[in-house]
């Protein structure tokens, strides 16, 4: 890089917030209303516009990669990008928690939902907040519970048990498979978390035995 004629090196030029990543990022927010609609609709036993929900939580789930790996290669990340595509990823999620719970309308649901929504919403936060002066890289167990969740939650999105004729059985195969899913996802959900909180505590201390030292 170029120094100016007083021997100053430029600031860099930061991006514009106007770019491809983050209008990616704002469509799924705006979808999510349109998904909880869609899953909801007849109580959720409509099979259309479950599929309609499914392929809304596919396109939001398409386009959360889509945005990231291209922020990241074109050097497109913003301050407004940082914030809003962790909250979108919360949002799709944590409706389809929601509207899941409302349709399955079983206790293990409920409280699934409300563990995980409360961890999410906790790491979320934290990160945005409290934790400018540490950085945690996400982990593996993250990398998969994010996975496993995306997978789950968009099988489960499907009208897997309203169906009828030659595709009830794989239907209800399906869903067991994705209820299946949806119990690893919730465990490594807590492995995760458990791991998040630990090594922020670690950073945490790190520094303040740097700051008391120096």
């Amino acid at each position: 890089m170029s120094e100016t004629s007083t021997g100053e090196t430029p600031a860099p030029v930061r991006p514009s917030n106007w770019n491809l990543p983050n209008a990616l990022t704002t469509l799924r927010i705006v979808l999510v209303p349109f998904y909880g609609w869609a899953l909801l609709y007849d109580g959720g036993d409509s099979v259309t516009w479950r599929t309609v929900a499914w392929a809304i939580f596919f396109v939001a789930m398409v386009t959360d990669k889509v945005d990231g790996d291209i922020a990241r290669a074109r050097n497109l990340v913003t301050d407004f990008g940082k914030i809003a595509d962790p909250i979108a990823d919360k949002a799709i999620t944590g409706m389809a928690f929601i509207g899941l719970s409302i349709i399955m309308d079983t206790w293990w649901m409920w409280a699934i939902t409300v563990v995980v929504l409360v961890r999410e919403w906790a790491v979320t936060i934290l990160r945005l907040s409290v934790l400018k002066a540490v950085v945690i890289a996400a982990a593996q167990s993250g990398k998969w519970k994010t996975a496993a969740q995306a997978l789950a939650l968009g099988l489960l999105s499907l009208p897997l048990l309203e169906v009828d004729g030659w595709l009830d059985v794989p239907g209800e195969v399906t869903y067991v498979v994705a209820i299946a899913l949806l119990l690893a996802a919730f465990v490594l959900t807590l492995w995760s978390g458990y791991e998040f909180f630990r090594d922020v505590w670690k950073q945490r201390a790190s520094l303040r035995s740097s700051a008391s030292s120096s």
